[in-house]
């Protein structure tokens, strides 16, 4: 099947179109799986927690410092696909050696190789659905990416909770690998001549090369740029220690019901990330990319705010609806405004990795600053001081984050 002529809209198949869904869906799952079981498994194979923490901090690290590079190995690739089939199957491999040989060096390795596969997938997942449906069409096909990103968790989460439960922690980490076999079934379904390279790395045909547009010095100092990394920053500078520093002080207060309620807290957003996603992936083109931007800081703001003040550990699960507002807006909005601010440079992925970047800054010190706080001035001063932070975030974006939606008579 020819690739369409520049400048026209791709018009991808509905095949390759649910191969993608399925793709995400069932990668959700396969990722799932290294979640909080790594700990628990660790623990019954007689690990210290000294050992369990080094491998944990292990995907931290890498994940933080390998954004970039992993965002400029997809845009140097020429196919996408076999990019995110190699790391599949790199962590399916992880997870075998997991289940196999539960011993420190082997697991350290396939910690490690989890690591750089993950920082390879987000990029190449973006990059094939830009490649699919063009800059056009990209806000809505990222909406439908998070919700099926949202409803693997979710059932990935039950799955892994009833074999661990039935079966073994071990036999988590063995699911995890069959569960990488239909993951890559589901990748062959997207037709690779659909699949616009060129436009998927950012880049558009020019009749005559301009070097510094495609400059990687050029983009990184893109003012837009920095002031969408630096706001993302701030926002997981904000958010990232709110359910953890929420679960503690749930767990204060009702240590009965807690795991019900903490469960409850995580189920809520991604069912309004699930619903919501592919409207605000349509809102996005509609309305443009800023007052969706500005609706989630101040939903972060809100949601801060109000973990100070309720004490009901029922209500604090309705709050949590905020959390669905913020992660179906940012789940879009980020790939969105990055693939706007990048078209035209070939960079789109390195870009992403560079927002990455931020998003791992923001996280990593945030839960030790709330930790801090919350330990010296209590709980509600800690979470007044989040919400501080979000609409601090509000204000830089209000003040000095442009409008990026492109239309059509701007390609």
């Amino acid at each position: 099947m020819p690739l369409p002529p520049p400048g026209t809209r791709p018009k991808p198949s509905r095949e390759s179109q649910r191969g993608l869904d399925w793709f995400i869906f069932f990668l959700a799952d396969v990722q799932t799986g290294f979640g909080p079981f790594v700990a628990v498994y660790l623990t019954t194979q007689k690990w210290t927690q000294v050992e369990i923490g080094f491998v944990l901090s292990i995907g931290g690290i890498i994940g933080l410092l390998g954004q970039m590079p992993g965002g400029a190995i997809v845009d140097a690739a020429r196919s996408e696909r076999l990019v995110a089939g190699l790391a599949v199957a790199t962590i399916g491999c992880a997870a075998l050696a997991y289940a196999l040989w539960p011993i420190f060096p082997v697991v350290t390795a396939a910690a490690t190789l989890h690591a750089l596969a993950s920082c390879v997938l987000g990029p190449a997942i973006a990059a094939i659905s830009l490649g699919l449906v063009g800059p056009f069409a990209i806000g809505e096909r990222l909406g439908r990416n998070a919700r099926f990103a949202s409803l693997g968790n979710g059932s990935a989460a039950a799955l892994m909770g009833a074999v661990g439960y039935l079966l073994s922690s071990q036999a988590v980490f063995l699911v995890t690998f069959l569960l990488a076999i239909p993951t890559l079934l589901a990748l062959s379904r997207i037709r690779g001549q659909e699949i616009d390279v060129a436009q998927s790395h950012g880049a558009v045909v020019r009749e005559v090369p301009d070097k510094e547009a495609t400059s990687v010095f050029h983009l990184l100092r893109q003012r837009p740029l920095l002031i969408f990394a630096g706001g993302v920053l701030l926002f997981q500078l904000a958010n990232a220690a709110m359910l953890p520093l929420m679960a503690g002080v749930v767990t204060t207060r009702s240590s009965q019901w807690a795991p019900v309620l903490i469960a409850a807290c995580i189920i809520v957003p991604q069912a309004i990330v699930a619903l919501t996603s592919p409207s605000v992936g349509r809102k996005a083109q509609a309305w443009g990319r800023r007052p969706l931007l500005l609706l989630a800081f101040g939903a972060l703001a809100v949601r801060g705010l109000l973990f100070a003040v309720v004490r009901d550990p029922y209500l604090l699960v309705v709050v949590q609806v905020f959390d669905g507002i913020t992660a179906a807006v940012l789940s879009v909005m980020v790939p969105l405004i990055v693939a706007d601010i990048a078209f035209g440079s070939g960079h789109f992925n390195l870009a992403q990795g560079a927002v990455g970047t931020a998003t791992g800054i923001g996280a990593s010190l945030s839960t030790v600053l709330a930790g801090y706080v919350s330990d010296t001035f209590g709980s509600s001063t800690a979470f007044v001081g989040l919400a501080a932070i979000a609409a601090l975030g509000l204000t830089v974006i209000w003040l000095f984050m442009p409008e990026t939606r492109r239309t059509e008579d701007q390609a």
